[in-house]
């Protein structure tokens, strides 16, 4: 009002005085909107922050980014890209059960210059806020249907390394520009940088308890637990499971001829032999000296004795070089048997236990009967 007596130099009329009211209302109105609206979008990625912080795996945590992200955020694209020299975060997530193909916007690029990330001298990584350019960003946005136009790529950093990046697509060309800010996503980015590491970090640890030091298969204490989450869900969805005992022949005379070194190279490449036979979703162990166990899904009693006698085949096909020179001739024995021998009305643990000692009951059977053969459990 006293704004436009200075200018006008007369008294303001009444309908003036009500535009001008009507004016600062609809502009407080249009204020606190946006205040609400922010508060509400601070709230969600608060909540969002806590959600991914107390994921306690690495498929709880890459599915929470994929599926709350672009929903709080309003994206039409959301990737993750990261950074696994030699596959090892992969190769050690897939032996881990983790099924890659429900997360197709997860991206693993084999080294930093790989990821469409800015770098200024000086300064280290920076986000990028600008045009979609097919060009430098397709590998981020591999989604076909999707026409981006603004993106946002911003490094995910831990300790100044540079980990991986995190891809925000958007259909409008005016979501991401050179001239916003980067504070907020930047913090977003770190946040998330810090539950990849720490996830990441624990499934390497849980990984390393359950495999085998020498040989690089899983270990007892894996099979054991595989065993019971496979009978429970063969249990629930109908498919047979099978077990099998494996038993390197005369091992001892192989420790006493090439010596514990040579025994260890030994036990090694049976383990590749075996592994050569199976199929990804079964599981190998080592249950300690000479003694492996393969835990098989969706076989029967006759398709899992076929695959013993494949294994059996591919250990004897020929002779082992050791890193000597030295050649080794080795042979094994299987037993086999199958989750349809046992009792229905046991409970998984008992299962389990009757599993493995009726595959251990067929090991002896071979055993006795010559060794380098298969032998199934027959009750």
């Amino acid at each position: 009002m006293e704004i436009t007596q200075k200018i006008t130099g007369k008294q303001p009329t009444q309908a003036e005085l009500a535009a001008e009211n009507q004016s600062l209302r609809a502009r407080l109105a249009y204020l606190i909107e946006q205040a609400e609206r922010n508060h509400a979008i601070m709230m969600r990625h608060q909540a969002f922050d806590l959600e991914i912080v107390g994921a306690a795996s690495f498929p709880e945590l890459i599915g929470t980014i994929f599926r709350t992200l672009p929903v709080i955020s309003d994206l039409d694209a959301v990737t993750l890209a990261l950074v696994d020299v030699d596959d090892d975060i992969r190769t050690v997530m897939e032996k881990l059960g983790v099924d890659f193909g429900d997360f197709p916007n997860l991206i693993f690029v084999p080294d930093v210059e790989s990821l469409a990330v800015d770098t200024e001298p000086g300064q280290g990584p920076k986000p990028y806020l600008g045009m979609f350019d097919a060009h430098r960003h397709t590998r981020q946005f591999p989604q076909p249907g999707v026409r981006l136009q603004s993106v946002g790529v911003v490094p995910l950093l831990r300790n100044k390394r540079l980990i991986g990046s995190l891809n925000l697509g958007s259909a409008d060309p005016t979501r991401f520009s050179p001239s916003l800010g980067t504070d907020f996503v930047e913090h977003m980015a770190s946040i998330i940088a810090i539950c990849l590491e720490n996830v990441i970090s624990n499934e390497m640890l849980k990984y390393l308890g359950l495999t085998d030091a020498l040989t690089g298969v899983f270990n007892r204490r894996y099979v054991d637990r595989r065993l019971l989450e496979e009978i429970a869900r063969a249990r629930r969805q109908s498919y047979p499971v099978s077990f099998m005992y494996i038993d390197i022949d005369h091992f001892k005379r192989v420790n006493d001829t090439v010596g514990h070194g040579g025994g260890d190279e030994v036990l090694r490449e049976v383990a590749n032999r075996i592994k050569a036979e199976l199929r990804l979703s079964d599981a190998l162990a080592r249950f300690g000296g000479e003694e492996f166990v393969v835990l098989l899904i969706d076989a029967d009693l006759e398709s899992a004795t076929y695959v013993g006698e494949r294994i059996r085949a591919g250990i004897a096909a020929s002779m082992i070089e050791l890193s000597h020179g030295v050649k080794v001739s080795i042979t094994a024995s299987v037993g086999v048997s199958s989750l349809a021998q046992v009792p229905a009305g046991a409970t998984p643990e008992e299962q389990a236990t009757q599993l493995i000692e009726q595959a251990d009951e067929a090991l002896y059977q071979a055993k006795e009967g010559g060794r380098n053969r298969v032998i199934r459990y027959a009750a």
